[in-house]
């Protein structure tokens, strides 16, 4: 009988075959009878489990075997990809720094009254705790309301500050590993605080974004803006009655995913608005552009008659003047179906997309379409509603039909922190306000789409340059003394750690990690003062990465000890190394 640990491994195969087939469109045949078979297993796995605990139970003395695998929406990244997500990460915190941001790092949980009634519809994806020490306590949901906290503790005096972030948040969100959806995952932040001239940090952010996005490497991307203060003013001339415009503005947000008659159909028969008033907000939100846009809703005396959209209209054109002196406006969309459903935002809000952003029934995002007002196309049919799952069962999620989203996402928020002074304040006394604009990237989103091409290119998954390699009689002090002396000249280098190894283990061992260039001691050189150095090249054939065969009659070049590490230090190779480049 199959243990609990096989059959996960072939359901974790099973569900990749699932995946793959409907990512290819195979034959619905194919498709019901992987899934049939998915069914089976998982069945199977619950019946072994609960026999399992039986028998054990019974017997008294017999234990229950323990299933090893991750917690639900979190995974474990090996060492190839955490060497990826490292050149993901100090790409992102170069760029911070650049811009002139300070580190900051805050509770991984908070209390639990600090992240109540911050996220709107979405506050149910907040991971509470257990009742800890008479504080009920929640998993963090995002850096935001942390550095909101932080800056009301600090006295809301911090009135000119860039800070930024790295770390885990929380969600209890229905998880999609492949595309970086997960319920554990990373977030990097970059906030500026205080009151500054209008739209200058803004537009600051956005460039910040950009030139992130541009760095990493992700393909061709777009940052798409609203306002708040725009959206905002159209729900109120359409007619959307006060109480109901963040909750419309949540479900206009799903325009990137869905079509116009499911987001109207979620507005009129779940949040009881008036299909009149909905029509009038299609109207609006179906257009994007840049300036072009601008202009057609500034010549809008309806929408410029309200006085929220007509400071959100000035707020734009400044915010546009600046993106062209930061020279990026070729990415920007001025898209007004953008709304993003957190409650805390007041003004700009900003996401940064790929093609990989939008699910595959759209084919491109949304903003990704050129401009001119059509409408988003029409998502794939759906196909027939699954079952639900069985009781204990977890339920079943179609990746292929599922986008990455926005890889960074942000906007204004002036009323966070002062939100916090007045909750904290005594009776009658006035709280103290600091206006915040802030932007948040999304790391396992980006990994999702940076992964697959860095496998691609070939690129490393390690930094050890220099493998010492012994000939003879092992030499095992020389090595070691060589390898520190490597080391501390700011050469990565390593060596197998054997007595006596043979001369092709050592070599299958720098190979195995890719090292480009091997030192080789030999007892006679040593003694003289030499050691010898071997090139090692790799180049993509097909896909796949092979070492370089060089002339069985290639010995390597003979230096001097003395000289070794400037000799390393100007070969091309060392000199120009970059992190993960494939040395070919």
């Amino acid at each position: 009988m199959a243990t609990p640990q096989i059959l996960q491994q072939e359901i974790e195969k099973q569900t990749t075959l699932l995946n793959d087939l409907r990512t290819q469109k195979a034959a619905q045949e194919l498709v019901d009878e992987a899934k049939k078979k998915l069914g089976e297993l998982k069945k199977t796995l619950a019946q072994t489990t609960g026999a399992a605990a039986g028998a054990a139970k019974d017997a008294g003395k017999k234990r229950e075997r323990m299933l090893l695998k991750t917690a639900k929406g979190t995974r474990d990244y090996g060492p190839a990809e955490m060497y990826c997500r490292e050149h993901i990460e100090r790409i992102v915190k170069d760029c911070f720094t650049a811009y002139g941001g300070s580190c900051l790092d805050t509770p991984v949980f908070e209390r639990k009254d600090i992240l109540a009634g911050k996220y709107g519809e979405d506050a149910k994806l907040i991971f509470d705790l257990m009742d800890q020490g008479g504080e009920q306590l929640a998993l963090r949901y995002d850096h935001t309301v942390p550095l909101a906290r932080y800056l009301a503790m600090m006295g809301a005096n911090n009135t000119h500050a860039k800070l930024w972030q790295v770390g885990k948040v929380y969600r209890r969100d229905n998880p999609v590993m492949s595309k970086g959806r997960m319920r554990e995952f990373s977030q990097a932040d970059f906030d500026i605080s205080g009151t500054w001239d209008p739209m200058i940090p803004d537009a600051e952010l956005i460039s910040l974004v950009c030139t992130i996005m541009t760095r990493l490497d992700v393909g061709e991307f777009t940052v798409k803006l609203n306002n708040r203060k725009i959206l905002d003013g159209i729900f109120e001339v359409c007619g959307v009655p006060a109480e109901k415009i963040r909750s419309i503005s949540s479900a206009v947000d799903k325009l990137d995913k869905l079509p116009w008659s499911e987001v109207k159909k979620e507005m009129t028969e779940e949040k009881g608005l008036d299909p009149a008033i909905a029509d009038k907000i299609g109207e609006y939100v179906k257009h994007k552009g840049k300036r072009d846009l601008l202009d057609k809703l500034n010549a809008d005396p309806v929408l410029t008659a309200n006085a929220r959209a007509q400071e959100g209209l000035g707020e734009m054109e400044i915010l546009f003047s600046l993106l062209d002196a930061y020279k990026v406006m070729d990415k920007i969309s001025f898209d007004l179906s953008l709304a993003r459903g957190l409650d805390y935002y007041t003004g700009i809000i900003y996401e940064a997309i790929v093609e990989a952003s939008a699910p595959p029934g759209f084919g491109t995002a949304d903003a990704l379409a050129p401009s001119g007002g059509a409408a988003a196309p029409a998502p794939a049919p759906k196909k027939a509603k699954k079952p639900k799952a069985a009781e204990g069962e977890e339920e079943e999620v179609d990746e292929s039909q599922v986008g990455v989203g926005s890889l960074a996402a942000g906007g204004r928020y002036d009323g966070l922190v002062g939100m916090f002074n007045a909750a904290a304040a005594a009776e009658g006394k006035k709280a103290q306000e600091l206006p915040c604009v802030g932007v948040s990237f999304g790391l396992d989103r980006v990994f999702a789409v940076v992964w697959p091409k860095w496998v691609e290119k070939g690129m490393r998954s390690k930094e050890t340059m220099a493998y010492v390699v012994s000939m003879g009689e092992g030499l095992l002090r020389e090595r070691v003394e060589l390898v520190q002396e490597l080391r501390e000249a700011g050469i990565k280098a390593d060596f197998l750690a054997k007595n006596k190894p043979k001369h092709q283990a050592q070599f299958a061992a720098s190979e195995k990690d890719e090292v480009p260039f091997a030192i080789i001691i030999a007892p006679e050189e040593w003694a003289a003062g030499f050691v010898r150095v071997k090139e090692q090249r790799w180049e993509l054939v097909d896909g796949q990465k092979v070492k370089v065969k060089t002339d069985a009659s290639d010995k390597g070049t003979q230096v001097r000890r003395a000289e070794l590490v400037s000799w390393l230090k100007n070969t091309p190779t060392l000199a120009g190394w970059a992190s993960g480049r494939l040395v070919s």
